[in-house]
């Protein structure tokens, strides 16, 4: 089982050998709420296997379905899960992501992976960075409103004021250090003038690797907002050294190894939240101008073409929706139909699948934000 990332979620999205079976459920953390988890997931089984037996021989749809009848037997799996699951299958592909955020039940037999539930929490909407720093080492965080993980740095990147000093680390540098600074605040310095300048020395010349080195290994790529976290004392020296455009300007006064990973994620949104809804109500606002200017809509057939060519620049989706029908990878032409249909995918999917493999914006929305009544809103290149 793996993180969901962004990059995870771009192997689903190119993942093109039918049939491709996606399960989705609201999972429970705890006994006794957890007792029905299970019971669920093997009725969500029984719906993947009803539809594989219309398309395909009992012995194939048996052989793509055994991962998913392990997993059900696993008795320890269920005991320790999040608020949702996706499980995703196919002939030579399974894939577990245990989710921070409940998700609509249902299982999807298609010719691709139903990822839309993923896309709301992988999308870069609400996503930031999360530097966690004090004068010896630095931590970085990627998250979001509901899923926040430590990041696996680059080997390039130093991970402790010794890895980025080398031998040009003062030994009154070392000398503070062994009197320890953990989260709970600064080394003490015993002694004055001289000394002390030199550990500060040492310390801006720190930030200011962590800086560089951060901004071009993982802000600028990325171009996801950065949000210090550290003890109040270093919030000036980083921040007056930093030359990464991406910093905001709130800081959390803590290091992050005081904090839980979900404390630190409800702190960390509490800041991220303001700057998520401007984002939104101007993507909203760009939508309604781009429409009067004959460069945005919200039909489906409209959106199937310019999603196939290319020309949807962002595509807002409503989170709650569904629309059942076929689209034309030809054509780009829709077809309505029922989603009980196994032949039968979720254009809604399907438009974000098309956008986001020709380098669109996507962006899941509370159905009740939504500025139009079908599901989808897009924007065109030209």
């Amino acid at each position: 089982m793996d993180f969901l990332t962004h990059d995870n979620l771009m192997k689903l999205i190119n993942y093109n050998t039918p049939p491709c079976l996606s399960l989705y459920q609201k999972t429970h953390r705890s006994h006794p709420d957890n007792q029905q988890d299970n019971i669920r997931f093997k009725n969500l089984i029984k719906i993947l296997e009803d539809s594989l037996k219309q398309l395909y021989k009992k012995s194939q749809a048996h052989d793509i379905l055994q991962p998913f009848h392990e997993l059900a037997n696993d008795f320890t799996f269920w005991e320790h899960n999040d608020q949702g699951l996706a499980v995703l299958g196919s002939g030579d592909f399974f894939q577990i992501y245990k989710l921070p955020r409940p998700v609509p039940e249902m299982a999807i037999v298609a010719d691709s992976f139903h990822i839309k539930p993923l896309i709301r929490i992988t999308q870069s909407a609400d996503r930031y960075h999360i530097l966690g720093l004090n004068r010896h080492e630095l931590k970085l965080f990627e998250g979001n409103r509901d899923s926040l993980s430590e990041i696996e740095l680059d080997a390039a990147i130093p991970r402790t004021i010794e890895d980025a000093l080398g031998d040009e680390l003062t030994d009154s540098y070392l000398t503070a250090g062994s009197y320890g600074n953990g989260p709970s605040g600064p080394a003490m310095h015993h002694g004055h003038g001289g000394k002390k300048a030199e550990v500060d020395l040492d310390a801006s010349r720190f930030f200011k690797i962590i800086d560089i080195k951060i901004l071009n290994a993982y802000s600028r790529p990325s171009g996801l907002p950065l949000l210090l976290a550290a003890l109040p004392e270093h919030h000036h020296l980083f921040h007056s050294i930093s030359n990464n455009p991406f910093l905001i300007k709130q800081s959390l006064d803590i290091h992050p190894d005081a904090l839980s990973l979900n404390s630190l994620r409800e702190k960390a949104w509490e800041l991220m939240r303001p700057g998520y809804l401007t984002k939104l109500d101007t993507l909203i606002r760009k939508y309604h101008q781009a429409k009067e200017k004959k460069r945005g809509s919200d039909s489906l057939s409209e959106l199937g073409k310019a999603a196939l060519d290319g020309h949807i620049s962002a595509l807002l989706i409503a989170a709650e929706n569904q629309v059942g029908g076929r689209l034309d990878r030809g054509t780009g032409t829709i077809e309505l139909d029922e989603l009980q249909n196994p032949k039968v995918n979720d254009l809604l999917d399907d438009l974000a699948v098309l956008t986001l493999k020709t380098g669109g914006d996507v962006v899941i929305v509370p159905s009740a934000s939504m500025p139009t009544q079908t599901g989808a809103a897009g924007i065109f290149r030209f």
